[in-house]
């Protein structure tokens, strides 16, 4: 009698945030994230669980990271406008 193995659920996959990431926050990171996340349903039909588990880990990672770089880049850019908008009203307040 042969013992068949129950699979584990697949893991989420992270495609479309990988992509969201690699399309409005920061493309190098979002990439890496879309890479590791096309791995996840291929592994795991391949039975290969683990490895769609840790492909899952990594695409989570990098969208994570790729999403709060972005934040942080735009945030710093919104603020070097705010802070040198500031700077000209003054220099014409004191002409």
């Amino acid at each position: 009698m042969e013992q068949q193995i129950i699979p584990p659920p697949m893991p989420k996959n992270w495609l479309v945030e990988s992509i969201l990431v690699t399309l409005f926050c920061c493309l190098p990171f979002g990439i890496v994230g879309i890479i590791n996340a096309a791995q996840v349903s291929s592994r795991y039909a391949a039975q290969q669980y683990d490895a769609a588990a840790d492909a899952s880990r990594e695409a989570a990672k990098w969208t994570k990271i790729g999403f709060w770089v972005g934040i942080a880049v735009i945030a710093l850019y919104v603020l070097f406008w705010v802070v040198l908008g500031v700077s000209f009203g003054l220099s014409e307040t004191l002409d």
